[in-house]
């Protein structure tokens, strides 16, 4: 019976040493059974994988090696117990066919997580060229949405890094109630005329910071929603696309106020437009507040600087009031390169709500096209002006006297 006892003993000090080398290494998909032939689909051994790694009580990893893994869905919901890492070295891909993903907008899903880590050098491959000719949103006001490559909601103190999104059906990334999350080394491709793509859309967020990255999609390479706080974006190279973006902004009720963004020593190229603030001609009310644009390259841009308060795309308005949005506080500084077209400058305020608190400096944009001279065109706005200004810049703006 003892020498019994103490096989028990050893066993059960093997097992328990088992257990703790699995928790301290990472948990390899193909090891729970995905297969990386590309047409195994592996979403329910990333759920068990995930389910193992979100209840570890230790710092733990998902490793999904190198090679290509079909992927119909994920929700990965949390909270979980300590930290997780989801290590892509391979390539996911989605369905093929948007009708195979049976949630609208959600193909990867993050959910009340803390503590997050996204990194390894892989693609999510979205897969997103049959889905792109089932796109009526850009033409019709209700339409169905097409799911997003990867949802981020209500995750907070989160990095991304070094992966690649490619070909999204809609959104690369949408993020929605998060708190201090990082995308670094972060790469987006998609054709420019891939519609609605956009690259990253900020709502309702704070602390979001994209650095050292690259973005070229079919929509704006980043968007920034209401509700986005404290955004900082340095070292972007954006285009194809349709530039960095706030907004659109006024289409709906209780939107929240955008305040604190921050878009310096970026480049910016071949895009529909550069840096914008755009909002819908209506009667609903928002706000966006401390925005500079900073230190930005442009390479034949068209609309290189543009706040435009009269955005109606496709003709979708339905309401002709001017828009509603307080639009303050904004900076254009240190804006050089070439334009597309020759109006580089635009500043189209609201004449019920003007703009206010406008700075220009330091713009030297050059127009090598044959459509005219260089110029700028703005209303309702008299913005503050200084440094080298070619081309003159809102030489006759002014504030209309009933708004003022």
């Amino acid at each position: 019976m003892a020498g019994a006892f103490g096989i028990t003993l050893l066993c059960s000090w093997l097992f328990f040493t088992c257990i703790v080398q699995a928790q301290t290494g990472p948990i390899d998909v193909t090891q729970l059974g995905a297969k990386p032939d590309g047409s195994a689909d592996m979403s329910q051994v990333l759920a068990d994988a995930w389910k193992q790694t979100c209840n570890s009580t230790t710092a733990s990893t998902i490793l999904i090696p190198k090679g290509t893994f079909l992927l119909k869905e994920a929700s990965l919901v949390g909270p979980c117990k300590a930290p997780v890492e989801i290590q892509i070295q391979g390539t996911i891909k989605a369905p093929e066919d948007p009708a195979q993903i049976s949630k609208d907008n959600e193909w990867m899903t993050i959910m009340y997580v803390d503590q997050l880590t996204l990194s390894g050098g892989g693609t999510l491959d979205g897969q997103g060229a049959k889905a792109w000719t089932q796109n009526e949103c850009r033409v019709k006001t209700e339409c169905s949405k097409l799911p997003n490559t990867l949802s981020l909601n209500f995750v907070n103190n989160t990095v991304i890094r070094d992966l690649t999104s490619l070909n999204s059906k809609l959104f690369h990334v949408n993020l929605f109630g998060c708190n201090n999350i990082t995308f670094q080394h972060f790469t987006i491709t998609a054709p420019g005329d891939s519609p609605n793509t956009d690259g990253i859309h900020i709502g309702h967020s704070t602390g979001v910071v994209i650095t050292d990255s690259n973005i070229g999609t079919g929509d704006d390479c980043i968007s920034i929603g209401d509700g986005a706080k404290q955004v900082n974006i340095s070292k972007v190279t954006c285009g194809p696309g349709h530039g960095i973006s706030v907004g659109s902004l006024g289409r709906y009720d209780n939107e929240l106020p955008v305040e604190g963004i921050f878009v310096t020593d970026c480049t910016i190229s071949g895009t529909l437009n550069g840096v914008r603030v755009k909002s819908w001609p209506a009667a609903k009310s928002g706000s966006a507040t401390n925005m500079h644009f900073e230190g930005i390259i442009m390479q034949n841009v068209s609309n290189p600087v543009i706040i435009d308060q009269e955005y109606c795309p496709n003709n979708q308005c339905t309401n002709t009031a001017p828009s509603s949005v307080k639009i303050a506080q904004v900076s254009f500084k240190n804006i050089t390169g070439t334009s597309a077209t020759p109006a580089v400058v635009t500043l189209l305020c609201s004449k019920s709500i003007p703009c206010d608190g406008v700075e220009i400096a330091d713009i030297d944009l050059a127009y090598n096209g044959n459509q005219g001279n260089v110029s700028s065109n703005c209303a309702n706005v008299k913005p503050a002006l200084s440094g080298k200004l070619n081309p003159p810049i809102c030489a006759n703006a002014t504030i209309p006297a009933q708004a003022a």
